[in-house]
């Protein structure tokens, strides 16, 4: 088993002034001998730039795939979830802190190579494995490399992300992706800047990228926070750049904030919140709009885009009914649903499993 603190990572270059700067993500890290980024795990060492959490996890769980979450994704099947330690974000209201804010590495317990991950997901009959906890932009050369050895054994790749990445580490990680799950955190700038310490602008990039440049599926997730970024003004501008942007098809999640991290003091979304997001975004023309952390079939349910037939209805994580052809059809219309699907669904269900990875591997 390799354990390596001591990666050597890609996208960086040298300034002038001899500093080198970190060119993964926007905030352009510029960095002397022995500091960091603002992501606490790309490192200055030696003259170059290394990852000190390749092969190191935060730990491994079987999740439902309708977790990450992802609809239109293989619904019902499991997914191998890991994570590692940092952010380039810094959410205020962060719901992982305790991973993403991590600065003792020596809390990432579970050791994996991205082969013994990959043999993981396929002894435990996992479709996919899934990156997330934190972001996996910032540990992307694992993440690339875990990807890799799953494709080798038929395994997809998820990636759950807040999306912030430059051009050049944008292509070469979705290259390796099979879907993602990206973080629209607010359609605002000021709140970008407020309350993540980062800007609106490059995660619009990522997912118009997703969207005309890859073969990618890809889903988006809002946190609604009260008073933060659920006003009817802004669902309204972001359901309209969505459609216009993306399309109608792109699944788009509104999930419910609880109070943590540094802003305990905002009270947890009201259910009623999430059903007025959804009526707005479903009145701008988008296609499929879910509710998350709620109790909501409705909106947790698959509807056909034309006849509106309820053709994936949820309760919760677990599926009670899958009316999808095997072409990804509704058997009334005969109208395409937009995603990856298989003749069944799977019925891993509600279950978080815990995994053991064979180091020996």
């Amino acid at each position: 088993m390799m354990e390596n603190s001591s990666y050597p990572a890609r996208y960086w270059h040298f300034l002038e002034d001899e500093r080198i700067q970190c060119d993964l993500c926007p905030r352009d890290c510029k960095l002397h001998e022995g500091q960091r980024g603002a992501c606490f795990v790309r490192m200055r060492e030696g003259g170059q730039m290394i990852l000190t959490t390749y092969g190191r996890s935060s730990g491994f769980c079987i999740d439902p795939i309708e977790k990450k979450p992802l609809n239109h994704f293989y619904p019902g099947s499991s997914v191998l979830s890991f994570g590692t330690a940092g952010c380039n974000l810094a959410c205020k209201f962060c719901q992982n802190w305790d991973i993403s804010k991590s600065r003792d590495m020596d809390s990432l317990m579970d050791q994996a190579t991205p082969e013994a991950i990959a043999v993981a997901a396929r002894d435990s009959g996992c479709q996919s494995v899934a990156f997330t906890y934190n972001d996996p932009v910032i540990f992307a050369e694992y993440a690339m490399d875990v990807a890799d050895a799953c494709r080798a054994y038929g395994i997809k790749t998820v990636a759950v992300t807040a999306g912030y990445m430059h051009d050049r580490a944008r292509r070469d990680f979705y290259a390796k992706m099979d879907a993602a799950n990206v973080d629209l955190k607010a359609f605002s700038d000021d709140f970008y800047a407020r309350i993540t310490s980062a800007h609106l602008q490059p995660v619009l990039d990522t997912l118009r990228y997703l969207k005309h440049e890859t073969d990618v599926w890809f889903e988006i997730t809002t946190l609604l926070i009260p008073g933060k970024n659920d006003s009817d003004q802004e669902l309204d501008a972001m359901s309209k750049w969505i459609r216009r942007e993306l399309g109608a098809d792109v699944p788009l999640h509104f999930s419910a904030f609880h109070p943590d991290y540094k802003m305990a003091d905002i009270p947890a979304t009201p259910p009623a919140t999430l059903v007025r997001a959804r009526e707005i975004a479903l009145q701008q023309g988008l296609h499929y709009v879910y509710t998350g952390n709620v109790h909501n079939q409705e909106g947790d349910t698959t509807f056909c885009p034309d006849c509106q037939a309820a053709l994936i209805v949820r309760d919760w994580y677990r599926i009670e009914q899958y009316r999808l052809s095997a072409d990804g059809r509704c058997p009334d219309c005969g109208a395409a649903v937009a995603g990856r699907f298989a003749e069944r669904a799977g019925h891993f269900g509600r279950t978080r499993i815990p995994v053991a990875i064979n180091r020996s591997v």
